[in-house]
């Protein structure tokens, strides 16, 4: 069994998905993600602006964000969202323990804002939530730094001194 699937079942299951939901999504899952990449989380979410088109689930992956969706009428799967972690921008959440929920917004590399409400079943998972998207988003990812290597008509810098060099022989 690979790491995908050996870390996707159990988020699944601790998210109380049943195995019916999990063994639909699962071959759209299996095409976007990698079989070496382990899941974060695995959770059914909403769309606040669009509370009507059907229901939604997100998988976060130590590299992806993939979010299926489901049609209500029809029953229909589609693939929503499907992108690297580090082609995201401006990633925010909102814990609310009050309301049992975290909203989660990011803006896709097409520029899209995307916002998923994810609602809990207890407060505490509120914070265990917001704990796995902190880790996610922000002490894996780092943010790339631009590197100037050499600009033209700059002098030559001073040699280093070699740390090494060869015993000269006569």
């Amino acid at each position: 069994m690979d790491v995908f699937s050996r870390t996707f079942l159990p988020a699944a299951a601790e998210a109380g998905l049943a195995v019916q939901t999990v063994s639909r999504h699962m071959p759209v899952f299996r095409r976007c993600v990698g079989s070496g990449d382990a899941t974060i989380l695995v959770t059914r979410c909403s769309r606040p602006d669009r509370p009507v088109t059907g229901d939604y689930l997100l998988l976060l992956t130590h590299r992806r964000l993939v979010v299926t969706q489901q049609t209500r009428l029809l029953h229909r799967l589609r693939l929503h969202l499907n992108t690297e972690l580090r082609e995201l921008s401006n990633v925010t959440w909102s814990p609310d323990p009050r309301l049992q929920s975290v909203e989660m917004a990011a803006t896709a590399i097409d520029g899209i804002r995307e916002r998923f409400l994810i609602r809990t079943s207890h407060p505490k998972q509120v914070w265990q939530l917001d704990a796995l998207l902190n880790h996610a988003f922000r002490t894996r990812l780092r943010v790339p730094r631009e590197r100037i290597l050499a600009t033209i008509g700059d002098a030559p810098a001073a040699p280093r001194p070699n740390a090494f060099r060869p015993a000269v022989v006569s």
